[in-house]
């Protein structure tokens, strides 16, 4: 109350922010008819002029601001045809000073990003612009590309059908790059997992803004990004779990918490369990895959739901987002849940996987130096973006007063009401031609509607994520008269839905929601595709007792409102009351999806720090001036002290008590060094360290001299990142596990999260060693075996001749090349990680070629 009033006395903090940039735009606007009088070249030098002050260091970007702002709306308007609005010059130097600017929708986002990208780009580090598909990347690239290249800059996009690094990286080395979060993140871990500088493509993270802020860092940051490989686990055994967890009874063997989305087993459904797998104990050792593909067959099988979760296409598992609506192409749910849902469907089971690399949105974005972002929703979720970014949100006032009404909800008892009523409001709407756009919560509902709208003959365009290929043309004409279009609650954002003076005569485009949607910032996106620049529009939901949202969340005192005001069948309650009451449930959510996302980060923190330390020495390795020699010879010495602890030798002790024979058998064991022990006879402890070190390096150096420099030094750094990469991946697939296991402690009164952070710590330093003492080991043991001209092409003849007694072979037999090339790969298969290696070592594969990959050439030993 107090806080409201002072608001009103003095005004709020943003309208003090608001005022402080009103009075920059003044200065701007008092430029503009000093660059109105030049010519194009001269306006273009004087931009060259203020971009070489920024690069000499004589001007920083806030010393030039205002003049390249008044120059850009200049060539704007030369180039575009567009003037920059003032409220668009206070939202660019919102996003300037690294912070989101929450502007209206049709406000014209686009537009305004290029003033501070054309001011950040000045120093030549580079400025991202993210958005949330690639449909809108390349438009606005392509839109907003003649403006760039007009005062001299190169553009660059960065999309999911791009795969050849060298294409990629001349985006990257762009002044400003155009890409979707999800490829600026993939990109940075396939660079951190390349093998040479020539594959890396990113340059640098300087200046980002991100296009639909709350989307990209709210929304999608709940699921982390990933890049997996295969874990050869039994997939027969999802099947099994399927069948069974299909056999259980709900809550008799297991209860099923909507609310939190867990599923719970019960003591009777474990014994059941066992029973029907035709085991002892579902926990013992030999079953322990046994639970987890259970715990997972019944989370698909009661928690997620197809066509809303998931959809099924040309025999795949999909996930729909559950934000956006789209089809998360590539993206597949962790920890064995996409295999359950793919035995469920009955459609082939793809290997589950582990993780190679990963990072979340947050950390990834926290990586830049300067951070801001925009969209028509942020307001409602201040709170996360200042403690998990600390990004403060800047409300813009609209360029026009929004004209739009806005209606109370309508609740209904039952779903089949609702959806009735949402019927007849569409037929009434079609009749005199008003545009509509009803929003769905699922892809479920939308099929349903467009079933109803076919046999009342009304004409209409369905919008799902079945067919988001088409969803900026489709969303483009859905405020054409007569316009009839059914989508999910975000379809389409981003796109300018337009309408012209006969519709604006009509009432403006009409927005029917047909649920209230977990968060309340969904349902403000989907009324904001109404009432552009001021257009007139109307927005109503239409909600039922049945609505997930109320369902589990706020039913009851809903329905005692109903039932007190005694509603009948068909009838609906219009109350800002109940309004209030659904506002509450859509809160109690939020905050749940927030305490998740914080959850996620708080953990990834950990393992961020950990990332950056790896990815960071990894990319010292690629480096053409790295020093390699000096690194493996400090590493020896920490190998040979290692060694002597673990010969039981240790600093201070009598040089009459050292364990010799020991230190000679471990040497033997793990380098293959023949140790004479005589010559190490009553040496101190130091001298002993330095003789033994002396010994291996010499060895070493001595079997490397057959190498010219350039050779062993790639050599050394090809091994060295081999190692680090596959301790990397054993390092995060431990973490994973670690993670799953954690949260049990709780029951033992300990946190979670600081016990993670202790065993992750423990993690890390044996993984350091382990780098470490594996790559010595390795180089070690080595041996190189030069080949003779004459040696190599007596090899490549036979290489040759045994090609053609197999083209003869096959010949013989009357088979096509298509065949031949399919019978070959058939016949190669690669062994499992946990197999025999074939090379006959008697090492597991993924011990031994599968660690560093087959030995050839000078790599033979």
């Amino acid at each position: 109350m107090l806080q409201a009033f002072m608001g009103k006395v003095f005004g709020t903090a943003n309208d003090r922010e608001l005022k402080k940039y009103l009075k920059k735009v003044e200065k701007i606007n008092a430029l503009e008819s000093k660059y109105e009088s030049l010519g194009d070249d001269e306006l273009k030098a004087s931009f060259l002029e203020l971009k070489n002050s920024v690069l000499s260091g004589d001007k920083t970007l806030d010393d030039v601001l205002f003049d390249s702002f008044a120059i850009t709306r200049e060539a704007s308007k030369r180039v575009l045809g567009m003037r920059h609005f003032d409220v668009q010059l206070i939202g660019g130097m919102v996003l300037h000073d690294g912070r989101i600017a929450e502007m209206k929708t049709g406000e014209g986002k686009t537009l305004v990003a290029t003033l501070p990208i054309i001011l950040n780009a000045m120093t030549g580090k580079g400025v991202h612009l993210v958005t949330v598909n690639d449909y809108l990347a390349s438009r606005d690239a392509h839109e907003m590309g003649p403006l760039y290249n007009f005062l001299g800059y190169t553009v660059g996009t960065v999309l999911e059908d791009i795969h050849d690094p060298q294409e990629k990286r001349i985006a990257y080395e762009a002044d400003i790059t155009y890409g979707t979060n999800n490829e600026f993140g993939f990109d940075y871990l396939r660079d951190n997992m390349s093998y040479s500088k020539e594959n890396m493509v990113q340059r640098g993270h300087n200046f980002v803004i991100v296009d639909e802020v709350d989307s990209i860092l709210i929304d999608e940051a709940r699921t982390p990004l990933i890049i997996s490989g295969p874990t050869n686990r039994n997939m027969q055994d999802y099947v099994r779990a399927n069948a069974i967890a299909q056999q259980l009874k709900k809550d008799v063997h297991f209860t099923v918490d909507e609310k939190d989305k867990v599923i719970l087993i019960t003591e009777e459904g474990i014994t059941e369990a066992e029973k029907l797998f035709g085991v002892e104990n579902l926990y013992s050792a030999e079953n322990s895959s046994l639970p987890h593909a259970l715990d997972q067959a019944l989370k698909a099988n009661y928690l997620f739901e197809k066509d809303v979760d998931y959809v099924v296409n040309d025999g795949e598992v999909v996930i729909v987002d559950e934000f956006t609506g789209r089809l998360s192409e590539g993206r597949r749910f962790s920890e064995g849940l996409h295999q359950a849902l793919e035995a469920k469907e009955g459609v082939e089971i793809k290997e589950e996987t582990q993780t190679l690399a990963d990072i979340t949105f947050q950390n990834y974005f926290r990586m830049y130096d300067k951070l801001a972002g925009m969209t028509g929703t942020a307001e409602t979720e201040a709170t996360e973006f200042a403690q998990i970014y600390n990004l403060d949100v800047v409300s813009i006032p609209t360029n026009i007063p929004i004209a739009r009404k806005d209606l109370n909800d309508l609740i209904y008892k039952t779903e089949a009401e609702k959806f009735d009523a949402v019927i007849e409001t569409i037929k009434e709407l079609s009749k005199t031609g008003q545009p509509v756009l009803i929003g769905t919560a699922s892809i479920e509902k939308s099929e349903l509607l467009h079933e109803v709208l076919k046999r009342e003959k009304i004409a209409h365009t369905v919008l799902n994520a079945k067919n988001h290929a088409q969803e900026g043309e489709i969303i483009k004409h859905a405020g054409a008269k007569g316009a009839v279009t059914i989508a999910t609650n975000m379809a389409g954002r981003g796109v300018d839905i337009k309408v012209d003076d006969e519709v604006k005569a009509l009432g403006g485009l009409y927005i029917i929601g047909t649920e209230r949607h977990e968060n309340r910032r969904i349902d403000n996106q989907l009324r904001g595709r109404s009432g552009r620049q001021g257009d007139p529009g109307t927005t109503q939901f239409y909600l039922s007792l049945e609505d997930n949202l109320l369902r589990i969340f706020g039913s009851d005192k809903i329905k005692n409102i109903m039932e007190r005001l005694g509603v009948e069948d068909g009838e609906y309650i219009e109350s800002k009351m109940v309004t209030r009451a659904v506002e509450k449930a859509q809160k109690k959510v939020e905050n749940m999806h927030y305490e998740g996302r914080k959850q996620i980060v708080e953990y990834d923190d950990v393992a961020n720090e950990q990332r950056k330390i790896v990815y960071k020495f990894r990319n010292q390795l690629l480096s053409e001036d790295y020093d390699i020699a000096s690194k493996i010879d400090e590493i020896r010495e920490e190998y040979v002290s290692h060694i002597l602890s673990h010969a039981d030798i240790f600093e201070g002790g009598a040089p009459e008590e050292y364990n010799y024979k020991k230190l000679a058998e471990l040497l033997k064991e793990e380098v293959n060094f023949e140790l004479d022990t005589a010559e190490l006879e009553g040496l101190e402890y130091e001298d002993l360290s330095a003789k033994v070190t002396a010994l291996l390096k010499s060895a070493y150096d001595e079997k490397m001299s057959v190498l010219d420099d350039e050779t062993r030094q790639s050599i050394e750094k090809e091994f060295y990142l081999k190692e680090l990469d596959d301790a990397w991946r054993e390092h995060l697939y431990a973490m994973d596990n670690m993670k799953t296991g954690i949260r049990l402690r709780a029951y033992n009164q300990k946190d979670p999260l600081v016990e993670y952070k202790k065993e992750s710590f423990n993690l890390f330093s044996e993984l350091i060693n382990d780098i470490k003492f594996n790559t010595i080991k390795t180089l070690q043991i080595i041996q190189f075996k030069m080949e003779t001209a004459e040696e190599e092409a007596a090899r490549i003849a036979k290489q040759l001749e045994d090609e053609k007694r197999v083209q003869e072979a096959l010949m013989q037999l009357n088979m096509s090349d298509d065949d031949s090339e399919e019978r070959i790969a058939g016949s190669s298969k690669k062994p499992a990680r946990n197999d025999p290696c074939p090379c006959g070592s008697g090492k597991k594969y993924k011990q031994c070629c599968g660690k560093s990959g087959p030995k050839k050439g000078v790599f033979a030993s």
